[in-house]
C-alpha cells in the first residue's frame, strides 16, 4: 500500500471494489496470515508490530481484527502506558525492548516508542537536538531488530481533526467508554496541529527501508483491515526470504582507543600483602563514599567483566562489592542463554539488566559471549558475530549517552598460571565445584580464543567505554587495579 501524509487520504484500486468483493478478498487474507503463523513458527521467525496513531483512530479494534484468526498461544498485545518511575530511571527504549517477541511468535504494540517520543516532544521534555538523538536510537533499535531476523511492522493509524472529535466526543457520552478519554487525548484534539507536526516530523526521520511506516486511513473502517492484514501477510513473505540472505556487514563509525594484544601484557605486576591490605581499605573506603554521590547525582554504573577461566573474577568482584551498600549494586552471573534467551535478540538478555539511575551493575560475562564463545563454538553464524561488534558499540553508546559509566575490564593470565588455578581447584574438595570438564575443554582452544580476544577488544575499545586488560597473575594486584579503575571513572565522571 502506498504510505499518504496524515489528515489525507489516497484512493487507490481496492476501494473501486464492491463490498462483495472485498469481503472475499479479505477472507482469503486472513485464511493466508493463520496459515503464516505456523509458517513463522517453522521458520523462527519473530514479528513486532507496532500500531501507533491518533487517539481515538481505532489502534484496538485494528489488533482486535488482526489477531481474530491467530493462535493466542503464540502471540500477545501489549499496550503501552505512561513510564513508571522506575521506568523513567532506565534508558527510554529498556521497557519496549523487554517487550519484544521470541522467534516464532508476535507481539503487536498498541502504541509505544513513537508516541512516547511525541508526547515527551509535545511536552518539552525533548528539545531539538535530544528529539534528533532519539530519533536516532530508535532507528538503531529497529535496524538491529531486522538484522537479527525480526519483521517490524509499523503502522500510522491516521483520522481527520473532525472524525477524531466525534470519537472522542462519543466515548465520553457513554458511562461505560468514558473512562477511555483522558486528559491527554483532550490535549491532542485540542492542540491537533502541534502534535501533527511532531508526529510527521518523527515519521519521517524513522522511515528506513528496514522498517517503514505504513499510514492508513481510520476512517474506511471496510478498508483498513484489509490493508494492515495485507501489509502483514506481505511483511511476513518478505522477511522470511531477506532472512535466507546475510546481512551487510556495517563499518565502525566509532572512536576507538588502542590497547595491546594479549601477548604483549606485562604479566609480572604484583604488590605485597602488606600494601595490598592497605591500599584495598583506604579504595573500599573511598568507593563507598562516591557510591552514596552516585545515587544522589542519579549516575547508573555498568561494569563489565571478562576474562580467562580461572582469572580471579569473582574474587575481584567481592572486594568491589564489599565496598558498596547491598541496597544500590546487583551482580550478575552470566551464563549460557537459557531456550527463551536463544530465541530472542542476544542483546535482549541484557537490556532487561541494566542498572537504575545511580546503581551499580556488575555483569560476570556479558554481550561479549557473542564474539567469543558464542563465535568459537558455533552457536551463531558467521554474520552474526561479525555484525555484532557494531551492535555492542551501538549499545555501550546508548548506554553511555543515557549518562552511565561504562567499565570493561579483561582480566588476563598466562596458561601456566592458569593451569596452576585448575589443578588446585581439582585436588580441593571445597573448591572442586569451580571446575568443569568445560573448562578443561576450553583451555585446549587457549590460542583460537586468544585471536578472538584480541579482535574484541581491538573493535569495541571504544573511548567511550574503553577496555582495560588486567594483569592477574597476581590476583591481590588486580583487585587494587580494578576497584581504582572504577573510582577513578566515577570521579570523573562526578566532576562534569
Amino acid at each position: 500500500m502506498g504510505k499518504t501524509k496524515m489528515g489525507k487520504t489516497k484512493t487507490t484500486e481496492i476501494e473501486r471494489l464492491s463490498q462483495d468483493e472485498l469481503k472475499k478478498i479479505l477472507k482469503d487474507t486472513r485464511q493466508k496470515l493463520a496459515l503464516q503463523q505456523q509458517l513463522i513458527k517453522e521458520q523462527k521467525l519473530p514479528v513486532v508490530v507496532l500500531i501507533e496513531g491518533w487517539s481515538a483512530a481505532g489502534k484496538g479494534t485494528l489488533i482486535s481484527y488482526l489477531i481474530r484468526d491467530l493462535d493466542p498461544r503464540f502471540f500477545q498485545v501489549t499496550p503501552t502506558m505512561p513510564p513508571t518511575s522506575e521506568e523513567l530511571r532506565r534508558p527510554f527504549l529498556c521497557r519496549h525492548a523487554e517487550r519484544i517477541p521470541e522467534a516464532g511468535k508476535f507481539v503487536f504494540f498498541d502504541s509505544g516508542w513513537l508516541e512516547e517520543t511525541v508526547f515527551d516532544a509535545v511536552d518539552g521534555k525533548l528539545d531539538e537536538m535530544s528529539l534528533a538523538h532519539r530519533l536516532q536510537e530508535i532507528n538503531v533499535f529497529e535496524r538491529q531488530l531486522t538484522d537479527n531476523g525480526y519483521l517490524v511492522l509499523k503502522i500510522f493509524v491516521d483520522v481527520t481533526a473532525e472524525d477524531q472529535a466525534a470519537r472522542i466526543e462519543k466515548l465520553r457520552k457513554d458511562k461505560d467508554t468514558a473512562w477511555r478519554v483522558n486528559e491527554r487525548d483532550l490535549d491532542e484534539l485540542k492542540h491537533r496541529e502541534k502534535y501533527a507536526e511532531i508526529f510527521n516530523h518523527c515519521i519521517r526521520e524513522t522511515n528506513t527501508d528496514k522498517a517503514p511506516w505504513h499510514v492508513v486511513d481510520g476512517s474506511q473502517k471496510g478498508l483498513i483491515e484489509l490493508q494492515v492484514c495485507g501489509l502483514l501477510v506481505d511483511g511476513i513473505e518478505t522477511a522470511i526470504a531477506r532472512n535466507q540472505q546475510p546481512v551487510e556487514i556495517p563499518q565502525n563509525q566509532f572512536p576507538l582507543k588502542s590497547n595491546p594484544r594479549l601477548a604483549d601484557v606485562d604479566l609480572n605486576c604484583s604488590v605485597t600483602r602488606e600494601e595490598y591490605e592497605q591500599r584495598l581499605k583506604e579504595a573500599q573506603k573511598k568507593l563507598k563514599k562516591l557510591h552514596n554521590k552516585l545515587y544522589r547525582r542519579g549516575i547508573p554504573v555498568i561494569i563489565a567483566y571478562e576474562g580467562w577461566d580461572a582469572a580471579g573474577k569473582g574474587g575481584n568482584i567481592k572486594r568491589m562489592t564489599g565496598a558498596l551498600d547491598a541496597r544500590g549494586f546487583t551482580v550478575h552471573p552470566i551464563s549460557a542463554p537459557d531456550t527463551y534467551e536463544k530465541n530472542r535478540f542476544f542483546l535482549w538478555r541484557f537490556w532487561k539488566r541494566l542498572p537504575k539511575t545511580g546503581h551499580i551493575a556488575i555483569f560476570d560475562r556479558t554481550w561479549y559471549g557473542r564474539v567469543m564463545v558464542e563465535r568459537l563454538e558455533g552457536f551463531c553464524s558467521e554474520n552474526d558475530w561479525k555484525r555484532a561488534y557494531n551492535e555492542i558499540n551501538e549499545f555501550e553508546k546508548m548506554l553511555t549517552d543515557w549518562g552511565a559509566i561504562v567499565i570493561k575490564f579483561w582480566i588476563h593470565i598466562d596458561k601456566d598460571t592458569q593451569l596452576a588455578r585448575f589443578t588446585e581447584r581439582q585436588n580441593t574438595p571445597e573448591k572442586q565445584w569451580k571446575i568443569t570438564d568445560e573448562d578443561w575443554r576450553n583451555r585446549e582452544k587457549w590460542d583460537v580464543y586468544e585471536q578472538a580476544v584480541d579482535e574484541m577488544i581491538a573493535k569495541t575499545g571504544t573511548e567511550y567505554a574503553p577496555w582495560h586488560i588486567i594483569p592477574s597473575n597476581d590476583k591481590l594486584y588486580a583487585r587494587l587495579q580494578t576497584i581504582e579503575i572504577v573510582i577513578n571513572a566515577i570521579e570523573s565522571a562526578l566532576a562534569k
